[in-house]
């Protein structure tokens, strides 16, 4: 579970644009400023608001540098004052007037327009705007999603979302610019590529010249990125397109955009510094947050030991803590039994928070939700627990667990006993969830961190295999022992925000038989690693350098910079949590007489 961004922030605006007069425009309405005061101008832009007066008719025009107000008078805007009465909300006008003082007590503050207008001697509707489905100008928040996707085109005209994108666009910018000053190259890699496992369901384009085969969208373009390391291109980087045919939620997307770097001739250390120099560069460039360099750097099993996840929130306490030798005699079988097991017994400290009895169960009930067979519930007393468990429990065992958490009386203690993995996601996860439900986060704060020295596998009991942590293509950490694949760990690193991964990368396997040794390890023997992976196994064979890189989720930066609920409302066209399209429609059926050139068959549903 992620940590979504809750802080709305403030970032930098971009400087106004430079503008090439035309019939059109000849200033910016964000330009409508004091030393412009007597000069005649031509504006264009959406009618934002209008206020007809009878005698007078006010249009607040809007542009993508803000909103300045027209006036539209019968003595001074001769034919156009008629106009100014016909226009209505959405209408895209032209404008030409003089750029006078309001009266002081007319004087809006809240626009930075606000102590000028323009008044209207010519004007000229380009565009005649149909009754939006929800107001622009004064949207509320009441609008449902649906309608805002299926017309974005208006909801993209609003200034919060104008500002996301173009806060998107800096960042982008930000991102070449830095890159550059580096020697990196900007290189594209291919949206039509071959099928390869790489964690999640790839999106399949039927091959029209080779019926039966297909294509994938890439997931990322790790394959391609090493490639160009073994060509000797030594620093890339590529703002790329990529796609998982997976479940979608707040931060995730079928089809996202991933800022994609790889280096030669590096180590760990080389990557992280770079990338610690860029995201200062990048946060200054747009009014991010000030970073104290370097970042603190956490190791894989004190996160989960001290946080219960890989990406903690560190912006607030609620530390896990380890109960499983305090009581693995109890007699209390629900934590002998897990302890026996070789499963842990860990609990969280939630501090002084009276809650009723319904709560209490909403708290089990939601654990049992994440995975845990249950959650024990206590508060301590200067007596002992105020539990139902507490009648199953020594005072030794009271009094040595209370010591553990350090608590006090009237603290609220949640324990979980079950496999080391579940334990620490449900508690990981009910931290967050406490920490928001108790408001302990300080929003005033951010925490980046690196997350390190990770396990190169993790075991699947439900699939009796074993599992990259990260990729198939991370480097161990010194020496790799076929015979002791748990024991092995990786050259990897995580970059966290807040409780959500910005960043993550590795150094690469850069030797073919070690490629072939961890494909051999998770499953993949050497006849499907040929045909799966042959081309890569082959350019690691002409000599590969060692080489690293990482890849940063930008949507998720942006959505964090911004202070987003979700990474929909920085895409321009995005998809519903379903993966449609409800602006276009898709995904929709095509011709049948397509399918057949492809050599496609679909299963036609009977008529009712």
């Amino acid at each position: 579970m992620s940590s979504k961004p809750t802080k709305k922030r403030r970032v930098d605006s971009q400087p106004i644009p430079a503008l090439r007069p035309n019939r059109f425009r000849d200033l910016w309405a964000g330009q409508v400023a004091a030393e412009r005061v007597g000069e005649t101008a031509r504006l264009s832009g959406w009618v934002h608001r209008r206020r007809d007066h009878g005698g007078l008719v006010f249009i607040d025009l809007r542009d993508r540098t803000g909103i300045v107000q027209l006036v539209f008078h019968p003595e001074t805007a001769g034919e156009s004052f008629a106009l100014g009465h016909r226009l209505r909300a959405e209408d895209v006008v032209s404008a030409l007037g003089t750029i006078v003082e309001r009266d002081p007590e007319t004087v809006n503050s809240e626009l930075a327009t606000g102590a000028f207008e323009v008044q209207v001697s010519d004007a000229d509707r380009l565009a005649d705007a149909a009754t939006p489905p929800f107001e622009i100008e004064s949207f509320s928040g009441q609008v449902s999603e649906e309608m805002r996707m299926r017309h974005r085109y208006l909801d993209l005209r609003r200034e919060h979302m104008y500002r996301a994108l173009e806060l998107r666009s800096r960042v982008g910018a930000a991102m070449r610019e830095f890159l550059g000053g580096e020697g990196f190259l900007e290189i594209e890699t291919p949206t039509l590529t071959r099928s390869t496992p790489e964690g999640a369901r790839d999106f399949l384009v039927a091959a029209r010249s080779a019926p039966g085969s297909f294509y994938a969208l890439p997931q990322s373009p790790q394959l391609f990125k090493q490639l160009l390391m073994v060509a000797g291109m030594e620093r890339y980087f590529q703002i790329a397109r990529c796609f998982r045919d997976e479940s979608m939620r707040a931060d995730r997307q079928a089809e996202f955009t991933q800022l994609d770097i790889e280096m030669s001739f590096v180590e760990l250390d080389d990557v992280i510094e770079v990338n610690e120099r860029l995201l200062a560069h990048v946060f200054a460039a747009v009014g991010g947050p000030d970073l104290s360099l370097p970042l603190p750097r956490i190791g894989y099993d004190e996160a989960l030991a001290r946080w219960g996840s890989d990406r903690p929130d560190l912006r607030f306490g609620l530390e896990l803590v380890e109960l499983t030798e305090l009581l693995r005699a109890s007699a209390f079988k629900v934590f002998s039994a897990v302890a026996a097991a070789g499963g842990a017994i860990r609990a969280i400290n939630a501090g002084r928070h009276d809650l009723p009895r319904s709560a209490l169960d909403g708290l089990i009930g939601r654990a049992q939700e994440l995975g845990a067979k249950g959650l024990v519930w206590a508060y301590c007393e200067a007596e002992g627990w105020r539990s139902p468990t507490a009648k199953f429990l020594t005072a030794e065992e009271i009094g040595a667990i209370n010591a553990a958490l350090a608590a006090e009386p009237g603290d609220l203690l949640l324990l979980v006993a079950d496999r080391r993995p579940v334990v620490n996601s449900v508690l990981g996860a009910l931290r967050l969830e406490l920490a928001e439900r108790f408001e302990l986060i300080d929003e005033s704060l951010d925490s980046l961190a690196w997350i390190v020295d990770w396990p190169l596998f993790e075991w699947d009991q439900e699939g009796a295999r074993w599992d990259p942590l990260h990729h198939p293509f991370t480097a161990p950490d010194g020496a790799l022992d076929p015979a002791d694949p748990g024991a092995a760990r990786a050259l990897a690193y995580d970059v966290v925000w807040n409780g959500q991964e910005l960043g993550g990368g590795s150094i690469r396997i850069h030797d073919s038989e070690l490629q072939t040794t961890v494909f051999a390890l998770l499953g993949i023997d050497a006849g499907e690693a040929e045909e799966r992976f042959g081309f890569l196994l082959e350019a690691l064979r002409y000599g590969a350098p060692p080489h690293g890189g990482i890849a940063y989720g930008v949507d998720r930066l942006v959505q964090r910079l911004l202070g987003a609920d979700s990474i929909r409302d920085v895409i321009a066209f995005p998809k519903t949590a379903s993966g449609v399209d409800l602006l276009t429609g898709a995904p929709a059926p095509v011709e049948i007489g397509q399918l057949r050139e492809l050599g496609i068959t679909v299963p036609v549903k009977p008529r009712r």
